[in-house]
């Protein structure tokens, strides 16, 4: 049946959030029928739209996943992983935009486009969006840096479907609107250790 190459947004404001999006790499990378393609560098993200709250930490991931038996279920089965993952990592309904233990976004799907209605274990803990269609590419890729930098150290030269730039023009395009200073980068996947090698500043090197 082969695999679909599949791209996973991860975000966490709350705890050692840092600590956090490793372990959801490798719970990723353990879902069954799925196979680590890619991790991007680990970024420090300015909160957006609600900014009285700590900085984020982002990343992509690049994930084969089964692509299903039929239409739109190799979307709907890797979201329904993705919300399981969330709740077993203690995620909480909060506000819209508010603080994560861990967000675990289906950015991209191979080449699919597709909007249908969320079953109910796939709908998000954010009131705000509990509702909110599944739709893939996640509409907010286009347009917000802090997926758009991890994403195009991963696929900077793809052309995701309904899209008219790359990834990284897209990237470039949204730093002018954003700045430079909204995301950070400030560690690289390390595949021997399996966390990101690098250091904020004052924190200990992973070891």
């Amino acid at each position: 049946m082969g695999t679909v190459r599949a791209y996973i947004g991860l975000g966490a404001n709350l705890g050692d959030a840092r600590a956090t999006l490793t372990a959801a790499v490798h719970a990723l990378a353990a879902m069954p029928g799925a196979s680590l393609a890619g991790v991007s560098r680990l970024y420090v993200t300015a909160p957006v739209e609600l900014i009285d709250q700590p900085d984020f930490h982002n990343a992509v991931v690049g994930l084969d996943v089964p692509p299903g038996p039929g239409a739109n279920t190799g979307p709907i089965a890797l979201l329904l992983a993705l919300k399981s993952i969330e709740r077993a990592f203690g995620r909480q309904a909060r506000a819209r935009y508010g603080p994560r233990e861990l967000d675990l976004d289906l950015l991209l799907f191979g080449d699919e486009r597709l909007t249908v209605e969320r079953p109910e274990a796939g709908r998000s803990p954010d009131p705000a969006k509990a509702w909110r269609l599944l739709e893939v590419p996640h509409p907010q890729v286009h347009s917000r840096l802090f997926v758009l930098a991890p994403l195009a150290d991963l696929a900077p030269d793809l052309v995701p479907p309904g899209w008219d730039e790359t990834v990284d023009d897209a990237r470039v395009r949204q730093v002018s609107v954003e700045g430079a200073s909204a995301v950070r980068p400030i560690a690289s996947w390390d595949g021997a250790s399996g966390s990101w090698a690098g250091t904020e500043e004052g924190a200990a090197p992973d070891s």
